[in-house]
């Protein structure tokens, strides 16, 4: 899909088309926002969904997970996958239940899909999977073993064709309710993070290990 600006036949909007986008940074924003996934596949002629984490790199997205998951290896095995992710904005409270909603930024992605071989692309990826949930996390810890990698399934989905769909700003009560003596408006919704609570086993016990770059940067809201 050439600079995702126009819509494939898989990933056309055609409910509430006006909602839809599919500018490819705006792809892109949502798919890196969002703190997780959903991966859709058939197992064994049942339609299944698994929410798992990803990571971005360019216009590839890569998914992960054990070596037995059956829906990646039912991914792989198709050579295609669909993957879906929402950002919660708030509530659209309108001066009705029907017309009432939630805002809202979501996405769905159509793409070839390939189980990553190479062993160092693969290490890489995984400290993107690191640093997409705790950025800068990756160059605090320890890298992960060759045994850590050969029992992990790493999957690349090309964004061949995606879709954004956005519920923003205000309510769309019709003319006739805007005269109700009802209120109405938006209450916006963020995800925010709590104070830290250590580990207190082995080197930890001791209370002297300092709190990390990477916590202190997303407890505070530092991207």
């Amino acid at each position: 899909m050439s600079g995702h600006d126009a819509p494939g036949e898989r990933s056309r909007v055609r409910r509430m088309p006006e909602k839809a986008r599919y500018e490819r940074g705006l792809v892109h924003a949502v798919l890196d926002a969002a703190p997780y996934c959903t991966v859709a596949a058939l197992v064994d002629g049942l339609a299944v969904a698994l929410p798992t984490l990803h990571a971005r790199d360019g216009d590839a997205l890569y998914l992960h997970g054990s070596r037995s998951n059956a829906v990646m290896k039912a991914v792989i095995a198709r050579g295609e996958a669909c993957v879906s992710a929402t950002l919660y904005d708030g509530i659209r409270v309108a001066r009705s239940g029907f017309e009432s909603s939630i805002a809202y930024r979501s996405v769905v992605v159509f793409g070839a899909a390939q189980s990553v071989i190479d062993v160092e692309e693969k290490r890489r990826v995984l400290d993107g999977f690191v640093d997409a949930v705790l950025p800068g996390r990756s160059r605090e810890i320890r890298p992960a073993t060759d045994g850590e990698l050969r029992r992990t399934l790493v999957v690349k989905v090309s964004i061949d064709e995606a879709s954004v769909k956005v519920s923003a700003g205000p309510t769309d009560d019709p003319v006739e309710d805007q005269s109700l003596p009802v209120w109405s408006g938006v209450v916006p919704a963020a995800l925010v993070f709590g104070a830290p609570i250590p580990s207190r086993d082995g080197a930890m016990a001791n209370g002297t290990i300092p709190l990390p770059e990477s916590v202190r940067r997303l407890v505070d809201g530092v991207s």
